[in-house]
């Protein structure tokens, strides 16, 4: 199954840090791309230096348009979900995203998200019904999706961190 994010109303400063942390741990939980409306030059440099330096294929890619690219996801028989607050239990709605085995865009905001978004998802799915973090929220919904398994996955890059009990462990190559 195929996973790329779509990071929606991203605001110029205001949102870097919140962009950021969203790719890190896209990449870092087993997605392959990640698609922002008005990317910093800063996010695409911070993406790049990490998997120059920890190793990844993945992407940041700038778009113009979110609706257009998810027109395009969805022509391609592809599913859409979106992550809200308002949506249906991960729970519940996990199930059905793994029988259907599509390819799935991961859509989250970052302001107001429009009620026409809502809409065109093919999923509204809710980590709960409280307010919190878009960033826990796509880390608790791509770890249902890949069972944990993501968390094991091998980084060929420059440096990999050697578990340890106690020190910080740092191997280079």
């Amino acid at each position: 199954m195929r996973v790329v994010v779509l990071r929606i109303g991203h605001r110029y400063v205001r949102d870097y840090r919140v962009t950021t942390h969203v790719a890190l741990v896209a990449r870092a939980f087993g997605v392959e791309k990640m698609l922002v409306v008005n990317a910093e030059d800063e996010i695409k440099k911070t993406v790049k230096e990490v998997n120059e330096r920890w190793g990844s294929n993945f992407e940041l890619e700038e778009v113009n348009s979110w609706k257009s690219v998810i027109k395009e996801w969805k022509n391609s028989s592809n599913k859409i979900v979106h992550l809200t607050m308002y949506g249906i239990d991960v729970d519940d709605a996990m199930k059905q995203i793994k029988k259907d085995g599509k390819d799935l865009m991961i859509v989250i905001g970052a302001e107001k998200v429009p009620k026409e978004l809502y809409d065109i998802s093919d999923y509204n799915v809710s980590i709960g019904n409280q307010p919190h973090s878009e960033i826990a929220a796509l880390a608790i919904f791509l770890d249902r999706l890949f069972e944990g398994r993501q968390l094991r996955q091998e980084f060929k890059g420059k440096m990999k961190i050697v578990p340890s009990v106690k020190d910080k462990v740092v191997k280079t190559t």
